[in-house]
């Protein structure tokens, strides 16, 4: 006899009315309690899982106007300049998505109601669903305002069952309770429960266990990997990688030499190995400040005045959240909406605007002279506690002067506002301070 124990069965239960299934009622795939076809089943060691809510901004507006229901509604800006920050379901069957110009969706669905966000409102119910996911466990990874990592591990006596069932019991509760709906993804590592909370949206269950990561992962294109974005989607495609089964077959050693230093990450994605670990508080990883122009604006000049403001806002949040950045980043899209990044790291650490937008300036100035920008923004990267920073440098000197003057700005704008301190490059008589 082998000393090895017997597999787990999977569990089988009902998400809707919560029910354990019986063999017959899962060979007829329906619940005999209430006759719902939504039926899940997981093993007790699948305990990492990604929450994601539905169209979070438009679940709300929508929960808060009966009216709206079965109406195509779209949450962002207005105008010529507007974008798309959500849309609903129903207005995703014309093909409107996320970050599309809000013109643009209008023609798509000129039907469509377009509602202002209201980032108040959305943070509120934010926090009372993430209050509910930390009576599940302690360990939740927010990624942003509707989604979250959760880590379950050991929780079965504090939630009195395994994680699966608690989840589904979980996305009942804020269904009903909060009034918005959730997508699940259940599995062994935070990869997977990623890409399985959105196989299945929206009110979503999808479990991806051990023995068919592969399987699942396979015949997946490549640019459904954490990380691959459109461009290197592309370049994998020439080198012959065009879905994840190509990746797989691939041995380790080959896919580093042939992708470089990220193939060992990639071909490890492919293979189902996720070694990270479900972090509470997760750290932020810059800060950042950012307009889009009404109209397209190429004025080197009026960009640079942009440019100052943006450091100034980014120089406030870095204050007031206790970092220091040791890189710059700025970011400028075109006309045509190609977002152009240039960064420089490597920076001694800081809280002050002057010392941000020098480096944000020399960065923009490196630019094409005339070339219009519909967008223009900066981020500090590289964060950092802000004890150590803007100390004496070798070349500067002691900056105490300085560190004194900017807080004797952040002072001043504390108490009367952002324009009640103007600094001469952005000064505009008669305009105020650049939006």
């Amino acid at each position: 006899m082998s000393g090895r124990p017997a597999p787990a069965v999977p569990a089988i239960f009902c998400r809707d009315c919560l029910a354990e299934i019986d063999d017959q009622s899962a060979a007829a795939g329906r619940c005999r309690r209430c006759g719902s076809p939504r039926l899940i089943a997981a093993d007790a060691g699948l305990t990492i899982a990604h929450v994601d809510c539905d169209a979070f901004y438009a679940a709300i507006e929508k929960r808060d106007r009966p009216d709206l229901v079965d109406k195509p509604v779209i949450v962002g800006g207005g105008g010529r300049r507007g974008v798309v920050a959500t849309c609903c379901y129903v207005a995703r069957t014309f093909g409107v998505r996320s970050a599309m110009p809000t013109g643009r969706a209008l023609r798509l669905c000129p039907q469509a109601i377009v509602l202002p966000p209201d980032m108040a409102k959305y943070a509120r119910v934010s926090r009372d669903i993430r209050e509910r996911m930390q009576k599940l466990t302690p360990l939740v990874e927010p990624l942003s305002i509707d989604e979250a990592f959760l880590d379950l591990t050991g929780c079965e006596g504090v939630n009195g069952a395994p994680a699966a069932l608690a989840l589904a019991r979980f996305a009942r509760e804020v269904e009903r309770e909060i009034g918005v709906t959730v997508s699940v993804g259940l599995s062994y590592c935070k990869f997977l429960a990623k890409l399985a909370s959105d196989l299945d949206k929206p009110r979503g269950f999808s479990v991806i266990g051990r023995a068919e990561a592969r399987a699942v992962l396979a015949p997946m294109s490549v640019g459904r990997l954490w990380g691959v974005g459109k461009v290197a989607e592309a370049r994998l495609g020439r080198l012959g990688l065009t879905t994840i089964g190509d990746l797989q077959a691939l041995d380790e050693k080959t896919a580093a030499a042939r992708l470089g230093d990220d193939g060992r990450r990639l071909w490890r994605l492919a293979q189902g190995i996720d070694a990270r670990r479900v972090t509470p508080d997760r750290e932020a990883k810059s800060v950042s400040s950012e307009t889009t122009f009404e109209i397209d604006v190429a004025d080197r000049d009026e960009l640079t005045r942009t440019l100052l403001s943006h450091c100034d806002r980014v120089a406030a949040r870095l204050r007031k959240s206790g970092l220091a950045a040791g890189a710059v980043t700025l970011k400028l899209r075109t006309p045509d909406f190609h977002l152009h990044s240039r960064s420089r790291s490597g920076l001694d650490s800081t809280q002050m605007a002057p010392r941000l937008f020098a480096v944000a300036r020399a960065l923009l100035e490196a630019e094409p002279v005339g070339q219009a920008y519909r967008l223009i923004g900066v981020a500090a990267g590289d964060l950092a506690p802000a004890a150590e920073a803007d100390g004496a440098d070798l070349l500067e000197g002691d900056r105490s002067r300085e560190k004194a003057r900017e807080a004797a700005i952040a002072t001043l704008r504390d108490r009367f506002g952002a324009a009640a301190v103007q600094r001469g490059l952005s000064y505009r008589p008669g305009g105020g301070r650049p939006r």
